[in-house]
């Protein structure tokens, strides 16, 4: 098969949607199909961009100052069909155009798809409501939504609105949102998500496509061979690990908070950059936390530090799908501590400690339990080593081939 993916959360990004997609590519190109990535990107050499060619991934138009370190910012979709028509004719011969995200990029690969009448499935990856209302400062959060909202409808029909109501709406921003993301969804032929928590909350508002469900799975190139059980002994200090954005919607504050009043021994290594790096260094220097912050560093670095940890930390709360961070702690046998409670079908049930609540006055009591039960270390890390093979993204990707396959031919 002939793959193209979509995404403006790829090149010069780190995250789970880059992760995810990485894997996905190897995986495919290990079992024989040719897969091209476009992404919108900062500014680039010529010889980076051809270094990036030999792998087939392909840099759109993208703003040049607009947003510059931050995120990267297509240009319109219009240009960036013009340009894939121009630069990349051969994708008109493509059997499946694979969209993530739901932006300029991916905008035109739906777009597109469309036009060259080429089945498109789109991978709904998260809430781009909560996204919003944790990146966006308060008094702007409306009018951002509102002129996102306007410009998704200039390139997609919104022939569903989404109102206010008491579940996942519940205000005018997080409506506007919800509007983008169903009309996305429902504008491809296809919609696939990784987890079953999601597809329902997709389903309910108003996704009239049948919704797969395809988990995220690890590269097998970085799977670890022989990890050992991990154990905390009596007295020994906790070696905690925190290893996604460090930023408002994963509630790294609420963590440190927590962190601030837990009894026992214990260290803390972040590492991730985000929105709440500087507030989080500053907060844990001011309360004398026991923590090391050691910003964006190559996987395999953090890697190392993985594999030494009693306890893997994602406390964000109604807003994750299905993360990485949870598929990398299972991988290496690193017991998870969460406060979601749709996180439970990401990890093998006995594999992890949940606080009753997202509070951090919960969060405190929870691990200050697990500091005097030391030995639930160890139940839960045999838990996850029993399960971990199943998250091989070369025997999840089988569910993938399935369904393109069942697309290309049903």
């Amino acid at each position: 098969m002939k793959i193209a993916f979509f995404s403006d959360c790829y090149l010069d990004l780190t995250g789970g949607i880059k992760t995810s997609i990485d894997a996905q590519k190897a995986a495919l190109e290990k079992d024989g199909h040719t897969v091209y990535v476009f992404s919108t990107g900062f500014p680039k050499s010529k010889a980076e961009l051809e270094k990036l060619a030999k792998q087939n991934i392909f840099q759109v138009p993208s703003c040049k100052l607009f947003f510059l370190g931050l995120t990267p910012v297509s240009r319109h979709p219009k240009i960036i069909e013009k340009w894939l028509l121009k630069n990349h004719p051969e994708i008109k011969n493509f059997d499946i155009f694979y969209i993530h995200y739901e932006s300029g990029c991916s905008i035109a690969g739906l777009r597109l798809a469309k036009k060259l009448k080429i089945p498109s499935i789109q991978v709904m990856h998260g809430r781009e409501d909560m996204g919003e209302g944790n990146i966006i400062p308060f008094g702007f959060r409306t009018i951002v939504a509102i002129l996102l909202n306007w410009f998704h409808s200039w390139y997609i029909p919104h022939t569903t609105k989404i109102h206010r109501d008491n579940y996942l709406a519940n205000n005018f921003a997080k409506a506007k949102m919800w509007t983008i993301m169903v009309n996305h969804a429902n504008y491809a032929d296809h919609v696939i998500t990784p987890s079953h928590h999601f597809a329902k909350k997709l389903a309910h508002y108003g996704v009239k496509k049948e919704i797969k469900v395809f988990p995220n799975g690890f590269p097998d190139a970085k799977f670890p061979k022989k990890p050992i059980v991990k154990e905390l002994k009596k007295d020994e200090t906790l070696r905690i690990i925190w290893h996604s954005r460090v930023s408002a919607e994963k509630r790294i504050m609420p963590f440190l908070h927590a962190l601030k009043n837990v009894s026992g021994n214990y260290h803390l290594d972040v590492y991730g950059n985000g929105g709440d790096l500087l507030r989080a260094k500053r907060y844990a220097n001011c309360h004398k936390i026991n923590a090391t912050f050691h910003d964006n560093v190559k996987i395999d670095e953090l890697f190392k530090t993985l594999a030494k940890s009693h306890l893997d930390i994602l406390v964000s709360y109604n807003f994750d799908n299905y993360p990485m961070t949870l598929v990398e702690a299972e991988a290496f046998g690193v017991p998870v501590f969460i406060c979601d409670p749709d996180m439970q079908e990401i990890v093998p049930k006995g594999s992890f400690i949940m606080s009753n609540n997202e509070t951090p006055e919960k969060m405190v009591k929870s691990l200050n339990d697990l500091l005097k039960h030391p030995e639930k270390i160890k139940q839960m890390s045999e838990t996850m080593l029993k399960n971990r093979k199943e998250i091989l993204i070369s025997e999840r990707i089988k569910i993938l081939e399935r369904i393109f396959n069942d697309i290309i031919k049903p």
